[in-house]
């Protein structure tokens, strides 16, 4: 019998994620069906077809939900730092725009994530770019050390959203920045989704509204804060589990905020 999800505990929910992306890194169909939940094209989710073209393509396993490099306004020498770096898609993408002089670190929980986004900086020649093993709720990175944070469509599967928020908050420089693409609640969702698994660990049941996002990155620290849903986000949204009609209480949005100098 299969633990409930409104009964397990963070760990249960984080082996099952795991478990999840693991699957999709080493190729294998999830288990319910082709692809059924989440493999959205690059160019559909804000990508620019030059984006696409530069970043090695095994890296693009079409897991976000949008592209926090476009509010990310990276610059040459930065320290940046990615939350559920995945194959590295994102990573490469900022390696680029922080360049020789800037730094990129990518932390994911799946191992088989870890290989690939290794794998694929190695044989492209990325040097600006460290993945690191770890929870986004217990960040391996040193205090007051990134200039910005990144994140696709990872901290809705976290069990525990404050904690990524506070670790975020730590590891930001004073006048460093959050700039995440996320799925959000905009409305309750169906009890059929909330207790589903799959619609879980594909980046739905987990979403938060975007009052308690505010109310979290507030609790954290951060200022400035900034929540934009991207309605045009529904028309792939639907196709993430047809015939719920889900796009009716999720969206995308980009998720942005500051770690004001005073502190």
């Amino acid at each position: 019998m299969e633990t409930k999800l409104a009964e397990s505990s963070s760990e249960t929910i984080r082996e099952k994620v795991r478990r999840r992306y693991g699957k999709t890194a080493r190729g294998e169909a999830s288990s319910c069906g082709e692809t059924c939940c989440t493999s959205t094209n690059a160019e559909t989710l804000g990508y620019s077809a030059e984006e696409s073209a530069v970043a090695p393509a095994a890296a693009d396993l079409g897991l976000g939900c949008g592209n926090p490099l476009a509010i990310a306004w990276l610059q040459q020498g930065q320290t940046v730092l990615d939350l559920g770096s995945g194959a590295g898609f994102d990573c490469f993408l900022a390696a680029r725009a922080v360049g020789p002089s800037g730094k990129v670190i990518g932390v994911d929980m799946t191992h088989e994530m870890l290989s690939k986004a290794r794998e694929n900086a190695k044989k492209n020649g990325i040097k600006n770019v460290e993945f690191r093993l770890g929870e986004i709720e217990a960040l391996p990175v040193a205090d007051n050390s990134v200039d910005v944070i990144i994140s696709n469509c990872v901290i809705n599967l976290s069990p525990e959203k404050q904690r990524v928020f506070n670790e975020a908050f730590r590891v930001l420089r004073p006048g460093g920045r959050l700039a995440i693409a996320d799925m959000v609640a905009t409305a309750t969702l169906p009890d059929e989704i909330k207790a589903d698994w799959t619609a879980y660990t594909g980046c739905m049941a987990g979403a938060s509204q975007i009052s308690e996002l505010e109310q979290m990155l507030r609790e954290a620290g951060f200022e400035k804060i900034k929540i934009a849903p991207k309605d045009e986000s529904r028309s792939f949204i639907r196709e993430w589990l047809p015939g719920k009609r889900i796009e009716d209480c999720l969206v995308s949005a980009t998720i942005e905020a500051l770690k004001l100098m005073h502190h």
